[in-house]
């Protein structure tokens, strides 16, 4: 009868050893995980039109809005604002811990899609395409508004003009070649 106690509390202590032991590794495991997390992916995991709501401290700016989508070195951001981050300007997002907790879970491997894969660039061209008024945010808290005339490898070049009005030659008040690196965000003006 004492054997078999013996063996009992010697299989409980094992198991309870065991357990400790797989969730050390586990906790480990998750450790690891998050050494790997970017930035970009745990935006990614909030990015949808009825996402949480934000705040992104870019620049000397503080942008509020919901993220509509990530690509490969910029967020899209939506709210009193429409506009496109630099990921690597990116300061601090503030959100709800809920979200937090969310952005960081283990997403499933899937393939890219077209939006993940394009570049701040690529957006870039396409306001340039489009002839969409911008205002520009730098590093430093300025802003200039106008139109991206040409979207290059690392730079734009804006048309300067006041918010809201079209891009005229009678309107434009000069140009800028603006380094992607010197960009912090660009919104898109609403016009007038």
């Amino acid at each position: 009868m004492r054997w078999d106690r013996l063996f009992e509390d010697l299989q409980d202590q094992f198991a309870s050893e065991w357990e400790a032991e797989r969730a050390a590794l586990d906790t480990e495991a998750e450790r690891l995980r998050l050494t790997r997390l970017p930035l970009r992916a745990r935006l990614a995991a909030l990015a949808h039109p009825a996402g949480p709501e934000i705040a992104v401290e870019v620049g000397e700016d503080v942008v509020r809005g919901r993220l509509t989508a990530v690509g490969e070195d910029w967020a899209g951001l939506a709210g009193d604002a429409v506009g496109i981050l630099r990921l690597d300007a990116v300061r601090a997002v503030t959100l709800e811990h809920a979200d937090l907790l969310r952005s960081a879970r283990a997403e499933p491997a899937r393939p890219a899609t077209l939006a993940e894969r394009m570049g701040f660039g690529f957006v870039l061209r396409d306001l340039a395409r489009r002839r969409v008024g911008v205002v520009v945010h730098g590093i430093g808290g300025g802003a200039l508004s106008g139109t991206i005339d040409r979207a290059a490898a690392d730079h734009l070049d804006l048309a300067v003009h006041d918010a809201g009005s079209p891009r005229r030659a009678g309107e434009v008040t000069g140009f800028r070649v603006i380094p992607f690196t010197a960009v912090t965000w660009v919104r898109m003006d609403a016009g007038p």
